[in-house]
């Protein structure tokens, strides 16, 4: 379990497709303490440390992932936000986030508001998520507070820290991010949906 508090960026190095999976290559500042068979959200996305070496370390993204996040759209060099999961000591800084990304979404709009930014996003609605005002959203594995919610569309406020140290001071209208949706808001939409 994560909480959506970026630690640090992982760079990817390098990329080596086998089959339907993918292997990343990434480097990090926390390499040197990460271990194999650990949980690291990528983005967002739960993925297991398969090898660790020197200052790099490897996981693998099977074809489920690929066609379900935008991790098929990584490239060598891109920066990724990190978060290992949650000590059962620790503190809930963000929300409860899974690190299973529930689909993707789209920049549809940056605007700068004189010291902090506006992020517009859209997604599908007619995959069944929600988002509430002033109710939690993952951004590539970042946890942020929703407002002008509405069907497939939301907005959020980043200020400079949060610009600086995750990779939202790299995306550009059009891109593909990540969206983990409220864990609580998705029982409450099935209760009332039923199981169908």
């Amino acid at each position: 379990m994560f909480t959506g508090i970026i630690e640090s960026f992982g760079i990817i190095e390098k990329i080596v497709r086998e089959g339907s999976n993918v292997h990343f290559f990434l480097s990090s500042k926390i390499t040197t303490e990460l271990k194999i068979d650990q949980s690291l959200s990528h983005d967002g996305v739960c993925l297991t440390v398969v090898a660790v070496e020197q200052d790099t370390y490897q996981v693998t993204a099977i074809d489920e992932t690929l066609q379900k996040t935008n991790l098929s759209g990584w490239s060598v060099g891109k920066k990724v936000n990190l978060e290992r999961c949650m000590p059962a000591n620790g503190r809930f800084d963000g929300h409860i986030v899974q690190g299973h990304v529930d689909q993707t979404g789209v920049v549809k709009r940056i605007s700068d508001e004189n010291g902090s930014w506006v992020f517009d996003f859209e997604y599908d609605q007619n995959l069944a998520n929600v988002t509430v005002e002033k109710g939690s959203i993952t951004v590539n594995g970042t946890s942020l507070t929703c407002f002008n919610s509405g069907p497939g569309r939301f907005s959020v406020a980043i200020i400079p820290y949060t610009y600086e140290h995750t990779n939202f001071h790299q995306l550009q209208s059009g891109d593909l991010v990540n969206l983990e949706f409220d864990i609580v808001g998705k029982y409450i939409a099935r209760m009332i949906k039923g199981y169908v």
